[in-house]
């Protein structure tokens, strides 16, 4: 077997488990709403095209960007639980991903409960209110066990789409079968992405088959036929529950965040494995945006991540001036220390800044060294970043400081970004200093003369609670100045282009070994 599908497997367990749970959760939080509704827009016509209508709507929301969108709101209403009961609950992973499915899910059973019940025969009605029937016992009596069918079908459809959905819950936190399809995306291990592809694909086939056999024993009205594909589905949902009930028995472990390229992933590996080394328990949240990686650690969510001084100190301090590099470190050690309670243990060793790149071919026959002289001839030429670049106040710095102002722009997974520049579907790209991919593809880094850019030297957080924790920070401290750029650079090739693909879990004992001697 490859070894890339044992790995995936060894995955398998966690991933699966988590997906089902919250699929689980979200579909059953969505009939709860969802029938209620129904019901509601059945016995009161003027709120029926509102009812519809919200459920549409929340349709239309990408479900990435719906997932996205609870977390700042429950970040909210955690920080008032607290003020209010003295107790906060995580806004990180599941809580968003709960409430963000739960919405989704609403929609084919709302639509179906109502279709269902307004197509019950009109004859039908007429018996049950000629014989005394109340208007609720007519609904339970006779309208939903006739439209029980219908009801089910949107049932189906809602498990269908949640279980799709799910996969995209990786960036809040929440592990997922999706953990499979962002990992293998960035760092170009199509068998990860093959590999959650199928198992979402065969856990909504599977579950859409159970869920067949509970409508098709409903239509015919056979107890038998209904209970074995429920008793099934809860038996799986059991299951589920079995290892994270396991896993809190035995107690609080650390959790490790990440960000969503592959240089992130290598370093969260590296940091389970030494604190695995010395018996503690880890759980990593990978694939993370810059700002809820952030907010996380700072809300006690996060015991540890690497962030890059630069993006902090644009980011999260907004700060637009770029003091020497010493200058910015100790100010927003101080800064991060007395105003969001986060602890800045140390630089690793390394700087991984944006940068400008070209091929150099392209470079050369512009004539093109640096980004001053690239300004002349951007209104001819495209540039491609990475989904956050051109968010950043570092591509505003740049455009503020150069004039810079290209014909066209692009947006790409950092992966596909590099093959972009290479393939010429656009002439310059925003480039990592610390990626392996601009020496392996011949690209040449521009110069910054007016410094618009801050440096940014990787650096270890933990929120302020953890500052005397006898196990983590001595786990971290040899850490830091250790890793140099030419051996992180070299990491980030063998799992973004080594012939024979490093994971980043082997990736990360490999710098481990070249650099903790």
């Amino acid at each position: 077997m490859d070894e890339r599908i044992g790995a995936a497997f060894g995955l398998l367990p966690d991933y699966l488990s988590a997906h089902v749970l919250l699929s689980a959760a979200a579909l059953g939080l969505g009939l709860a709403i969802g029938m209620p509704l129904a019901i509601l827009a059945l016995r009161r016509p003027r709120l029926r095209w509102s009812i519809l209508m919200f459920a549409s709507l929340v349709q239309t929301i990408p479900s990435l960007a719906l997932l996205a969108l609870f977390y700042p709101l429950l970040l909210v209403l955690s920080a008032l639980c607290e003020r209010l009961f003295g107790a906060r609950f995580s806004a990180l992973g599941f809580w968003p991903s709960l409430a963000a499915l739960t919405l989704y899910s609403m929609l084919p059973i709302i639509r179906n409960a109502v279709t269902g019940v307004s197509s019950v025969d009109r004859d039908l009605l007429e018996a049950a209110d000629g014989v005394g029937m109340t208007a609720r016992q007519r609904l339970w009596r006779v309208e939903l066990p006739l439209a029980a069918p219908v009801i089910m079908a949107g049932v189906r459809t809602a498990a269908v789409w949640v279980i799709g959905a799910a996969t995209l819950s990786t960036p809040v936190g929440q592990t997922s079968l999706g953990n499979y399809i962002f990992a293998g995306l960035q760092v170009e291990n199509w068998v990860l992405v093959l590999f959650g592809c199928v198992a979402a694909a065969a856990l909504a086939l599977f579950t859409d088959q159970l869920l067949g056999a509970v409508e098709g024993g409903v239509a015919q009205r056979s107890k038998a036929r209904v209970l074995w594909p429920l008793s099934v589905l809860a038996l799986g949902v059991g299951l589920a529950a079995y290892q994270p009930l396991m896993a809190a028995r035995l107690g609080s472990s650390y959790v490790i965040g990440a960000k969503n390229f592959s240089e992130q992933y290598i370093l969260s590996s590296l940091i389970e494995e030494r604190l695995q080394q010395r018996g503690a328990r880890v759980t990593r949240k990978v694939g993370l945006g810059s700002v809820v990686a952030f907010r996380a650690l700072s809300q006690g969510e996060l015991d540890v991540y690497v962030d890059y001084s630069g993006t902090l100190w644009a980011n999260i301090m907004k700060r637009s001036d770029n003091p020497p590099r010493a200058q910015l470190l100790q100010e927003l050690k101080e800064w991060l220390a007395r105003e969001r309670h986060v602890l800045l243990l140390g630089e690793l060793g390394f700087e991984n800044a944006y940068a400008l790149a070209m091929r150099r071919d392209r470079a050369a026959e512009l004539g093109i060294r640096s980004i001053a002289d690239l300004a002349a001839h951007a209104p001819r030429l495209a540039i491609g970043g990475d989904f956050e670049f051109f968010a950043r106040p570092e591509w505003e710095a740049l455009r503020a400081q150069y004039g810079l102002g290209f014909a066209t722009s692009k947006q790409y997974q950092s992966t596909f970004m590099y093959k972009a520049v290479v393939d010429r579907q656009v002439d310059v790209i925003s480039a990592f200093s610390s990626d392996g991919r601009i020496a392996a593809d011949d690209l040449v880094v521009l110069e910054d003369p007016r410094q618009a850019i801050p440096p940014y030297d990787a650096v270890l957080l933990v929120p302020e609670q953890r500052k005397g924790d006898a196990l983590l920070v001595p786990a971290l401290t040899p850490l830091l100045g250790a890793i140099d750029i030419e051996h992180m650079r070299r990491a980030n090739l063998l799992v973004d282009r080594s012939e024979d693909k490093w994971s980043p879990a082997a990736a990360a004992s490999w710098l481990a070994q070249q650099t903790l001697r």
